[in-house]
């Protein structure tokens, strides 16, 4: 067999007992089977049964015994065939025997394979083992168990067990599951095996490793306490994010008939000159560069590897310190594990000891960490001791990587202290929010935890995984519905939040809650379709429009929820806040934000580059005080203008304020007004000479 190839034979227990949770069986093995297609495709997989009606198992026929097992599929590459058959499981009618299960199992591989093959083979146990197991011919159960678990040690065949028990009701089986369980056990103690108990079909999902993932060193080498007392180590990541599948580009321009068409896509890319578009620039006359402010500083491959950081490669203690000093938040990235080197008695002995000196004092270690020899970065971070509660398995370390002041994102928010009594919560809104946390916790302190990292899978990729095998089968299929054992995951559980009803209603009558409107963004397609000057109606003198389009104007202005005036279209802006209607507030907030944005671009000019765009948008709202009649308002503003504008550096804007000869609103104009024609025409020159 192949070195990374493996054989698998799954043994699912269809008994009566296991009827209940078969649906979310038959997914999570097929879900096992379809990653197999994805990412092992050469591996091979059998299926066997048992707790069924019906035998049929080639050690029934060769020595008897070994009743309702029947082998479903027998071992062969994994195709289709086997996520079909696993969809659709026959439901057994009689209790399942494991023990007869793993035998059969063990007996299809050494027939498959021989006795001297090495090759990874596994056997992976599904059931309940709610039912006693039959008494053997010969010695005692615990002795069938000794004799399995030796063979499968010489023939290296690995043993996983999932045990499903949601609830137990009723305590006839009591005894028989805790005899299971202790057989359970000795397999874990005296073979290749490990046992996994799940209590809901949630986890049964997250359970069964779907993908293998073999375990790399990333680093093997000394662990320097001093340069006198070095400890050999292995360092391997513990975790690590799984990334969305890369999907390929795709060529369909192979003929249908050509089998060995492999459809690949391949691009590449050509660097051509400014000067000559038509001219291929070679490799060796391209250089990287860098921009450094408004310039591009070039840096050649020789000068970027004299600059990169060498360092050498090790692993370094630089201190202690107390454990409360490293804040969870500063955890980066992915978590690694250090272990004593495998067979180095002296290093397990030294890693035992300084973990649990380390936990004794409540202390964590700080180290300098290059795991390649000239590698570009080093890695400062926290090792804190795991202590193994296991005889077998030595004492470790996991290993955080720690954030560089340049990491760090330190955000200042405001205390909820310091916001007024009305915003703070009183006693019995407090009490009403403690009850639904309370309710929503996922590990109380009376019940199991809920949704377990180890055993809840991204609902995100498993989705696309069942997507991409239906997609396989139906090129056209739609997108279906979320599955229901992913539903589990991805949304709240409608009979607990029905149990708890009450507290949800409570929650919901102690806060207020008001829907938060969308507010309707200005379009600039808007601005373009507002009705202006047509053909037939030409605009006045002085920028005057018809009585007739301004009342047009004003209409679609005011479908136009603007409620700022912008630096992009000031005018149009200050044009739709006055035509608003749904308020009486709208036109002094218009007039008041044209006044202070008029006076923002006077004040921030440059050279006088705002002086046109502040008389446009004076003119602006000298029109919308005529319409609204708020003619002192506009008057007072242009004397204010005149008053503290009159220094040396705004004289430009005062000599083109006043070439415009923009006229202050007289009683001709607006009833409210105090000045007459004359006055509004000549007052604003003569504020130069007079204080009146």
């Amino acid at each position: 067999m192949a070195r990374n190839k493996e054989s698998l034979v799954l043994l699912i227990d269809v008994g009566p007992s296991i009827h209940s949770v078969l649906q979310d069986v038959e997914g999570v093995c097929s879900m096992l089977v379809q990653k197999k297609l994805i990412f092992s495709k050469s591996d091979e997989v059998g299926i066997v049964l048992f707790g069924t009606e019906d035998t049929n198992n080639e050690l029934e026929k060769e020595v008897g015994g070994y009743e309702h097992v029947a082998v479903l599929r027998d071992i062969r590459v994994v195709d289709d065939d086997a996520v079909v058959v696993l969809k659709n499981l026959p439901k057994g009618t009689f209790p399942g025997d494991f023990l007869d299960a793993i035998v059969v199992g063990m007996d299809m591989l050494i027939k498959k394979f021989g006795v001297s093959d090495k090759g990874k083979k596994r056997l992976y146990l599904i059931t309940d083992a709610r039912f006693s197991t039959k008494e053997p011919y010969e010695g005692t159960k615990e002795d069938q168990v000794d004799t399995i678990s030796q063979q499968m040690k010489v023939l290296g065949i690995r043993l996983n067990c999932l045990i499903i028990r949601e609830k137990i009701c009723s305590t006839e089986h009591l005894g028989a599951i805790d005899e299971n369980d202790k057989l359970l056990d000795q397999f874990s103690r005296k073979a290749m095996a490990k046992t996994v108990h799940v209590d809901c079909a949630t986890s049964l999902l997250g359970a069964i490793k779907t993908r293998n993932v073999v375990p790399v060193t990333v680093f093997r080498g000394d662990l320097e306490l001093s340069s006198m007392m070095k400890i050999k180590v292995w360092v391997y990541k513990k975790t690590s994010e799984e990334k969305f599948p890369t999907l390929k580009k795709y060529s369909d321009k192979a003929p249908a008939s050509d089998k060995f068409a492999t459809h690949e896509v391949k691009v590449d890319f050509e660097y051509k000159s400014s000067q000559d578009p038509d001219k291929v620039v070679p490799p060796e006359q391209r250089i990287k560069g860098y921009r450094y402010g408004p310039q591009v500083v070039p840096i050649s491959s020789a000068e970027w590897e004299a600059v990169k950081f060498k360092s050498e490669k090790g692993v370094k203690l630089l201190g202690f310190t107390d454990v409360s000093n490293i804040l969870r938040h500063y955890y980066m990235r992915d978590v690694y594990i250090f272990i004593p080197e495998p067979g180095n008695t002296k290093a397990i002995i030294a890693v035992s000891a300084l973990a649990k000196a380390m936990k004794e004092m409540n202390k964590s270690a700080v180290l300098r960490c290059v795991w390649r020899q000239g590698q570009g970065n080093v890695s400062v971070g926290v090792l804190t001791p795991n202590l193994s509660s296991i005889d077998n398995i030595p004492d470790s370390f996991y290993f955080n990587i720690l954030p560089f002041a340049e990491d760090v994102r330190e955000f200042q928010f405001p205390s909820f202290s310091s916001f007024p009594s009305s915003w703070q919560p009183d006693q019995h809104q407090q009490e009403a929010a403690d009850d639904l946390v309370r309710m929503l916790d996922l590990a109380p302190f009376d019940r199991k935890e809920v949704l377990q990292p180890d055993y809840t899978p991204n609902p995100v990729l498993e989705r696309f995984y069942q997507f991409l095998h239906l997609k396989s089968k139906a090129p056209e299929i739609d997108v279906p519905q979320l599955d229901r054992s992913l539903k589990r995951i991805a949304e709240p559980d409608p009979d607990f939040l029905s149990r708890h009803n009450s507290i949800i209603n409570n929650f919901q009558e102690r806060f207020e809650l008001k829907e938060n409107p969308k507010k309707k963004k200005l379009s600039r397609q808007a601005w373009r379709e507002k009705p202006s000057a047509s053909n037939d109606e030409k605009v006045g003198v002085d920028g005057v429009v018809p009585k007739v389009q301004s009342s047009s104007l004003k209409k679609s202005l005011s479908s136009l929820e603007v409620e700022k005036i912008g630096d992009l279209n000031p005018v149009q802006d200050f044009e739709a806040m006055m035509a608003r209607r749904d308020s009486s507030k709208w036109i002094t907030e218009a007039i008041k934000d044209m006044q202070h944005y008029i006076y923002h671009l006077l004040e921030n000019s440059y050279e006088g580059n705002s002086y046109p765009k502040a008389i446009e948008c004076l003119m602006a709202l000298r029109k919308g005080c005529i319409l609204e009649q708020e003619p002192k308002e506009f008057n007072r503003f242009m004397l204010d203008i005149c008053k503290k504008f009159r220094r040396s550096d705004l004289a430009d804007f005062l000599e083109l304020l006043y070439s415009k000869k923009i006229p202050l609103i007289s009683k001709s104009e607006a009833a409210d007004s105090d000045l007459t024609e004359e006055e509004a025409k000549n007052l604003p020159i003569k504020m130069e000479d007079s204080s009146e």
